[in-house]
C-alpha cells in the first residue's frame, strides 16, 4: 500500500533513459512519443533535414531489421535544454561507426537531432 502522505522521491526517467530503453526494446512508438512534432534530423553530409515522420520511418525500419546495433552507450550530459549521447554503431553491411549525437530539447521532448559519425575500422 502507498501512503498517501509519503513523498515520492523517486526521479523519473531522463530522456535518454528513455530513448535507450526504446531502443534496446526495438519500440518505434516508446520512441516516437519522445519526438517533438516539430523534429528535424539534420543530414550534414547532405545539407537536408527530415521531418519526424520520415524520421520514424527510418528508425522503424532499422528496429525492424534487427541488424543495426548500438552497443557502449552513454550519456555524456543531459539537462533540460540538450541532450549529448555517444554509442558504436553497427550495421548490416558490416561496416561500424562511433556516433556522438546533440538532442536539442524543448517541452520535455526531442526538437532537433544532429550527428558526427566517425568510422571504425
Amino acid at each position: 500500500l502507498r501512503n498517501p502522505n509519503r513523498l515520492n522521491l523517486e526521479k523519473p526517467m531522463s530522456i535518454y533513459e528513455k530513448l535507450n530503453t526504446a531502443m534496446d526494446n526495438n519500440d518505434v512508438n516508446a520512441y516516437a512519443e519522445l519526438l517533438h512534432d516539430d523534429f528535424k534530423f539534420v543530414r550534414h553530409a547532405t545539407n537536408t533535414e527530415m521531418t519526424k515522420n520520415d524520421w520514424v520511418n527510418v528508425i522503424s525500419g532499422m528496429m525492424e531489421s534487427g541488424k543495426v546495433t548500438r552497443t557502449k552507450s552513454r550519456c555524456i550530459y543531459e539537462n533540460d535544454d540538450i541532450l549529448i549521447s555517444h554509442s558504436f554503431v553497427s550495421f548490416p553491411d558490416g561496416t561500424s561507426e562511433a556516433v556522438l549525437v546533440c538532442f536539442t530539447l524543448s517541452d520535455g521532448k526531442i526538437i532537433r537531432s544532429e550527428t558526427g559519425a566517425t568510422p571504425i575500422n
